[in-house]
């Protein structure tokens, strides 16, 4: 089981497209998904849950990076939410309901940042990982903090946000699995000693996360699949705005990490701004919204398709950007 989930993670760009695939044949023509939002909370956990128990906290009291991680935060808190805020009301203009919901799903995107993914693409990289790790850190705390007030702020004349529960959400969604991740970490490291954990259970949570996206990514498309199968040209529409997200994060990152930073911390900062926390805001989607959840869901799991594509591909032109790492051949990287 172990090892059918490590090949899942390792091949996640390939398995989030299959699962919304699948998802969307099934809910339009194998059965009726509706049951299946029952399932989102405990998917979300297992989403949730692993990351959080590999999370090195005490990372965030070490290192003097103070400047990286201020400008980091600021990016991710004052100039993508009002990236996404002007891309939803430039792109989704139309005067059925669904476009309203779309631009709420890209600001849900903008205001939850920081995935588990930072520190695993900062480290492909050959990045500040430690750098990564606070960033992270600092972003789910803020994050977690920020997203109601942003969201009753700058959609709450598009939709009726309930600050409390939405708040609530956050709490089940990140405090919890944040306590219970760390208390299962401290248990391991005390009954087992530092060398088993990092080397034979720190590394068996990942896959588990790994899983929990793939499901999370199926039962979204699958509670949508009549209303995308209905209006096909609704992909292309979301993907549209979304690619153009991306692509202006990368280039705004990769201006300033190259000018201001060195490049271990240059990538960090890249990938602490474009990964974002995709699950949380799918779960948060799915269950703060009530039955509008599953439409701004649609545009937040056909995130996770650019996001981790365009990883990869930006993978491959650190080396251009930002220059080789210390020991490493430009042909090797």
């Amino acid at each position: 089981m172990l090892n059918f989930l490590k090949i899942l993670q390792k091949n996640l760009s390939l398995a989030i497209p299959v699962a919304m695939i699948l998802g969307l044949l099934a809910g339009g023509y194998l059965f009726d998904a509706a049951p299946l939002k029952s399932l989102i909370i405990p998917i979300t956990f297992l989403m949730v849950y692993p990351m959080m128990a590999t999370l090195n906290v005490r990372s965030v009291f070490t290192g003097s990076d103070l400047r990286l991680q201020v400008v980091t935060q600021i990016i991710n808190f004052v100039l993508i939410p009002l990236v996404v805020y002007f891309l939803g009301k430039l792109f989704f203009t139309g005067s059925e309901a669904k476009y309203g919901l779309w631009a709420v799903g890209l600001f849900l995107i903008g205001v939850l940042p920081a995935s588990g993914m930072t520190i695993s693409w900062t480290g492909f990289a050959k990045g500040n990982k430690e750098a990564a790790t606070k960033m992270l850190v600092f972003g789910l705390l803020i994050g977690a903090l920020a997203a109601p007030v942003y969201t009753k702020v700058f959609m709450g004349a598009t939709v009726d946000v309930d600050m409390l529960h939405m708040f609530q959400q956050i709490c089940l969604f990140v405090f919890l699995p944040l306590v219970v991740g760390l208390l299962t970490q401290n248990y391991l490291r005390k009954k087992h000693g530092q060398k088993a954990w990092a080397e034979v259970y720190s590394p068996m949570f990942p896959p588990f996360s790994a899983l929990g996206v793939t499901l999370i990514a199926f039962v979204a498309m699958a509670l949508k699949a009549k209303t995308i199968l209905a209006n096909p040209a609704d992909i292309l529409k979301i993907l549209i705005p979304l690619a153009i997200f991306y692509l202006l994060s990368y280039v705004l990152l990769s201006l300033v990490g190259k000018f201001f930073f060195r490049r271990e911390d240059a990538i960090a900062m890249v990938f602490g701004v474009v990964m974002r926390d995709l699950s949380i805001a799918l779960a948060i989607a799915m269950t703060a919204f009530g039955k509008e959840g599953s439409t701004i869901a649609l545009l937040i799991a056909l995130a996770y398709v650019i996001q981790i594509q365009s990883a990869a591909w930006y993978i491959r032109l650190v080396p251009r950007i930002f220059g080789t790492a210390p020991g490493e051949t430009p042909t090797k990287a």
